[in-house]
This record gives C-alpha cells, sequence and structure tokens, in this order.
C-alpha cells in the first residue's frame, strides 16, 4: 500500500473506474448476447429492438471511454448486418 496521499487517492479512482468499467462491459456483453438469441431463434421484431438496444449500450460505452470508438463501430456494423439478414 502506498504511503503518499495522493498515491493512495489514485488507488481509490482506479479501483472505481474498473469496477464501472467491467460492468459496463458486462452489460454491452449481455445486449449483443440477447440480440444473437433472438437473432438465432428466427424473432425478427424482436432481434431489430435488442439491436438498437444493443447500438446504445456500445454509443454509451464508446463514449465513456469504456470501449474505443471503432470497436464499438466494427461491433455495431456486424449487428446490423446480421439483423439485415433476418
Amino acid at each position: 500500500m502506498a504511503n503518499i496521499k495522493s498515491q493512495m487517492k489514485r488507488i481509490k479512482t482506479n479501483e472505481q473506474n474498473r469496477q464501472r468499467n467491467k460492468a459496463v462491459k458486462s452489460a454491452v456483453k449481455t445486449a449483443i448476447r440477447k440480440f444473437r438469441e433472438a437473432a438465432d431463434a428466427g424473432e425478427k421484431d424482436k432481434a431489430v429492438e435488442l439491436q438498437q438496444a444493443a447500438s446504445r449500450a456500445l454509443d454509451k460505452a464508446a463514449s465513456k471511454g469504456v470501449i474505443h470508438k471503432n470497436q464499438a463501430a466494427n461491433k455495431k456494423s456486424a449487428l446490423a448486418q446480421r439483423a439485415n439478414q433476418l
């Protein structure tokens, strides 16, 4: 453990940011998984709705810096292609 006051504060904020990033990434993965499950089941209306929710989650994650904006764009593109195939 650090002895310097500012370093102790950095350790705390880094841990808070790590926990937030972990939660956001998990939520994004869950949204994508739900879309894929609906797409596999052939439920077009539900899949389109879930695709929009997943895209929104990806945009939010990218805007917060949790994932890179290009990664979000690539994932959104893949989701859109899959939705158009239904």
